[in-house]
């Protein structure tokens, strides 16, 4: 056992002093950092005062109240913000690929797709993961929650799994990037729409859709499913409250899928002269 654990650590060793270099660099000009972070906190305040203006003017929409889409909005932008934190740099692997600079990454010893999720931690994001917090919290502290063991497990079986789930919506992205080298817009639609999808209330899209964000492009297990299961709500008749549970079963489809677009597209990829 004591073994394992020495050989996990020296496998671990690589990745740790990239993350820690990648963060101590960011820190190094404050000023900048700082007004970074301000800035990720003004996106989660404007996506918030979203929520808040739409329930200013309705109390009910998709058979959600205000507590119960701040709910939402909490748990998708949580998972959405750890997510970006660590891998939403695989946007740029078209600008890598474009100079050239995937090669360098397959002559050294660390895998592919590892070099380029710590090729870039960016903590100015925390900003916008402070805003989810903070939601999250009074979400849950004003709503009607029966509290149980289940309920403190679903929470952080959703915040696990949501998280997966955006991250491997952006690892497919960015296998599909090594055959759409200038489709940015095209994968974005799955990144960046499907996380606006998953901070509202399935039951306002038309059926197409609301299959499409359930059981196509899994948003739907990020946050409307666990909130409303959490707060005991009648939900989506297309999709049963007890498919929150099988967040984790979305989250492990969700990266079957992305691991296969990523073996595609590294094999399709042949260098910057190819």
């Amino acid at each position: 056992m004591a073994d394992r654990r020495l050989d996990l650590a020296v496998r671990l060793r690589p990745y740790r002093v990239l993350l820690a270099s990648r963060a101590h660099a960011q820190m190094q000009y404050r000023t900048s950092f700082v007004t970074d972070i301000l800035g990720t906190v003004g996106v989660g305040l404007a996506e918030f005062a979203e929520v808040w203006v739409i329930f200013h003017n309705v109390d009910v929409l998709g058979g959600l109240d205000f507590t119960a889409a701040l709910l939402v909005f909490a748990l998708s932008n949580l998972a959405f913000s750890l997510a970006d934190m660590f891998v939403g740099h695989l946007d740029q692997l078209p600008r890598y690929i474009r100079a050239g600079q995937v090669d360098a990454f397959y002559v050294r010893p660390l895998p592919l797709l590892a070099q380029l999720m710590t090729s870039d931690l960016s903590l100015r994001r925390v900003g916008r993961l402070s805003v989810a917090l903070v939601a999250l919290i009074v979400a849950l502290t004003t709503a009607d929650i029966s509290w149980s063991t289940a309920t403190v497990a679903l929470i952080l079986l959703t915040i696990v799994s949501g998280t997966a789930i955006f991250s491997a919506l952006f690892t497919t992205a960015g296998g599909l990037q090594f055959f759409l080298v200038d489709g940015a817009e095209f994968t974005n639609a799955f990144t960046y729409g499907g996380q606006y999808a998953a901070q509202q209330s399935q039951q306002i899209f038309p059926d197409p859709l609301r299959i499409f964000w359930t059981f196509v492009i899994p948003t739907a297990f990020v946050a409307y499913l666990p909130a409303v299961a959490i707060l005991d709500l009648p939900g989506d008749p297309l999709a049963p409250t007890w498919l929150a549970w099988c967040t984790p079963l979305a989250a492990a489809l969700a990266w079957a899928l992305a691991g296969l677009c990523w073996r595609s597209g590294t094999r399709h990829y042949q260098g910057a002269g190819g």
